[in-house]
């Protein structure tokens, strides 16, 4: 599942620059760089948030091997 969502972000992001460099062709940046910076800003947070679940996670579970020894006798 996560593969299917890191090609859909890579989709959407490649639509977003082919996007880019044609309004970058008819001189209209301004209106396209800011949506560029909205869709970029949203990316970087949805990454941030994939981050901490992780990092939480890996947290609790080496919490969980270091007190009972990962079952190990």
């Amino acid at each position: 599942m996560l593969i299917q969502q890191v090609q859909f972000v890579r989709a959407a992001l490649g639509r977003r620059i082919a996007k880019f460099h044609e309004a970058r062709r008819d001189r209209d940046v301004g209106a396209s760089a800011i949506e560029l910076a909205i869709i970029t800003a949203i990316l970087v947070g949805l990454a941030v948030a994939v981050l901490i679940v992780v990092t939480n996670v890996v947290t609790k579970r080496s919490n969980q091997i270091n007190t009972n020894n990962g079952g190990i006798p």
